[in-house]
């Protein structure tokens, strides 16, 4: 079941990162790809046509409906199916958790507008046409600071524990669809590249002594995606350093 030959993927935030590796290791598998950002219209493009298989570029805001629900329909209007959806577009900024004065309602909002209803939104658009597709799934990138209190923020860290809720009531209530979650530890993006102290200290205390590469990530996305008996899990691919918290 690792071969995706026909199969049509939608990998949100995947001009960079981890939703890049992401749709580069599902196409390499033989899917379909539709490469999406809310910016980053250049590099999105780029990653489109550097693919194998048949490809496009949508640029969409995840946040908003109207993008969301347009989006699901460029995808039908284009290749008439949808059968993985990899929600990977997500915000955040870095507050420290003693500092509630600069945790504005602003920012926990957009925390939220992006991460939690963003994800509901373009779920809950795509899940007719999964429920379709013989092999119809949802892998949500979430991450460890969804089952430890850490994380970039107090509202990050907030929404991404009610995405991995989200997973598993949508796994419970939602099949055959299968909705799995990967919850990724640190890892080495173009978003972390500057975070010098962090990756020291990780390097330092996880067991297996270093961040995540996106190549990490995008292994773990594979393996939710082609095991056709596995729904309701979150992965952490943290290497080990929830095991030592």
């Amino acid at each position: 079941m690792t071969d995706l030959t026909g199969l049509v993927a939608l990998v949100t935030g995947s001009s960079s990162g981890i939703g890049e590796a992401s749709a580069r290791h599902l196409a390499e598998a033989g899917a379909n790809l539709v490469i999406n950002s809310s910016s980053s219209v250049d590099a999105g493009e780029k990653v489109s046509k550097s693919l194998p298989n048949k490809s496009f570029y949508h640029q969409a805001d995840i946040s908003s409906k109207d993008e969301s629900v347009a989006m699901i329909e460029a995808v039908i209007e284009r290749f008439g199916r949808l059968d993985i959806l990899v929600n990977n577009a997500g915000w955040t900024t870095s507050i420290p958790h003693d500092d509630l004065a600069s945790l504005t309602d602003e920012i926990f909002r957009k925390t939220f507008d992006v991460n939690v209803f963003g994800t509901w939104l373009l779920t809950k658009a795509a899940m007719p046409h999964l429920l379709r597709s013989p092999r119809g799934c949802v892998i949500n990138i979430t991450s460890v600071a969804g089952v430890r209190p850490i994380g970039s923020s107090i509202a990050y860290s907030m929404s991404k524990a009610a995405l991995n809720q989200m997973t598993v009531l949508l796994a419970k209530s939602m099949g055959p669809v299968r909705v799995n979650a990967v919850a990724p530890g640190l890892v080495a993006t173009p978003w972390t590249e500057d975070w010098d102290d962090l990756h020291r200290a990780v390097a330092e205390r996880a067991p297996l002594k270093r961040s995540a590469t996106p190549d990490d990530i995008a292994q773990a996305v594979m393996a939710l995606a082609t095991n056709t008996y596995v729904t309701g899990e979150v992965m952490v691919v943290d290497g080990g350093l929830t095991q030592i918290m």
